[in-house]
């Protein structure tokens, strides 16, 4: 299996300047190569170039420009060429899907935070150094790099890429390793139903409260953003100091609230994996339940619209991504995986309207966020809980409909 490792570098100020500049240049070349793509459409004659043609060109874009391009990595600049051909695969995909993609853009240099080098020892090398008790990491064109290691790499390092997040710089591994050992089984089935008055509800009646991250810094972005706000629009030549510290504070405000939200995934995605054989959860997709609602024209007055309940929408969409669903779904499914037990996602449907006990549908069955009472039998609990025993239900019947 391939597993991703994260650790924060510390480079010296030459060190910075240097990874600065290529990640510079690689957006240099990714932006060249999309114009060249763009005018071989525009002016000749839709005349389409691929990644092997613009690969080809590395060796004499080196050779001319061997102050810039030629200090780097030739393996990192094809990586970087690799990537602008995915972007066009994926417009293209979409594009035939029938949806409405948009096409591939520059990229600023602020915009621009990583570079990829495919092999580990090709224009890169982890811990090159062995005998030093720092741990270090080499790129072409920068040097040795101090590593802060906080964990040990397990398994063969295949890929390595450079990241900068604000003014921190890390490095970003991928190891290839054997099939860790499956934790002991306990015999305990579960099923989760994700909120927002409570971040999770599971079969057994157990709550995780949600921390709603985001609004609890609510103050401290708006101020960072008044602050911001505070400085004309103006060109970026001549972007002063205190703007740059202002975009800076936003962005440290907008971190924050991201690793906090990692954080207590990580945390309860690994208590539910230690403690459980199955979990079953709502198969949820948060981008359609975040969508903000379509407007509605007045068909009686032209460029009128009528009430679409878009402000009230728009606070339940802060929430469900304050919340983080997504992001908690995808590591509990990898930290399963890694610990041999079983995840099956149900169609989330009529899950909190179904009576647990007679088997009820009725939309009334809910009377509150929180009350559930069934009309026919009277079964009264907590509506989340109603809602992660029938998930649980559901999975477990999913679970022996599926071939051995």
């Amino acid at each position: 299996m391939i597993r991703a490792y994260k650790f924060l570098m510390r480079p010296t100020g030459g060190q910075t300047i240097a990874l600065g500049e290529m990640l510079r240049d690689h957006c240099s070349l990714y932006n060249g190569a999309l114009q060249e793509r763009r005018d071989a459409y525009r002016h000749a004659s839709k005349t389409s170039v691929s990644y092997g043609q613009q690969s080809a060109q590395l060796k004499d874009i080196r050779a001319f420009d061997s102050e810039r391009q030629g200090r780097w990595s030739f393996s990192s600049q094809q990586a970087t060429l690799r990537r602008l051909d995915k972007a066009f695969a994926a417009f293209f995909r979409r594009v035939k899907a029938g949806d409405t993609p948009g096409y591939p853009r520059f990229r600023a240099v602020n915009w621009f935070d990583t570079v990829d080098f495919p092999k580990d020892g090709d224009g890169c090398r982890w811990d090159s150094t062995p005998h030093d008790p720092v741990t270090r990491v080499r790129f072409q064109g920068v040097g040795h790099v101090k590593v802060n290691q906080h964990r040990p790499v397990v398994g063969k390092v295949k890929t390595v890429s450079v990241k900068r997040e604000g003014r921190r710089w890390y490095v970003v591994l991928t190891a290839e390793q054997a099939q860790p050992e499956p934790l002991p089984k306990t015999g305990s089935v579960v099923g989760v139903d994700l909120g927002i008055a409570n971040f999770l509800a599971d079969s057994g009646g157990r709550f995780v409260p949600n921390p709603r991250h985001g609004r609890k810094a609510t103050a401290k972005l708006e101020a960072a953003q008044q602050a911001l706000a505070r400085f004309p629009h103006v060109r970026r030549t001549k972007r002063t100091g205190n703007h740059r510290r202002a975009v800076e504070r936003v962005a440290t405000v907008h971190r924050k609230v991201r690793r906090q939200r990692l954080d207590h995934a990580h945390k309860t995605a690994l208590d539910l994996v230690r403690q459980h054989d199955f979990i079953a959860h709502e198969d949820l997709r948060v981008r359609n339940m975040s969508r903000a609602p379509a407007s509605k024209p007045d068909p009686d007055q032209t460029g009128s619209f009528l009430p679409n309940g878009a402000a009230a929408k728009a606070g339940l969409n802060r929430s469900i991504n304050d919340a983080g669903w997504g992001v908690f779904l995808t590591i509990l499914t990898s930290k399963a995986e890694s610990a041999g037990r079983e995840v099956i996602a149900v169609d989330p449907r009529n899950t909190s309207r179904t009576c647990p006990t007679c088997g009820h549908v009725c939309a009334e069955n809910r009377l509150t966020q929180e009350k559930f009472h069934c009309l026919s039998c009277g079964h009264t609990a907590h509506a989340d809980t109603v809602g992660a025993l029938n998930v649980l239900r559901a999975g477990l019947v999913r679970r022996k409909a599926q071939p051995a």
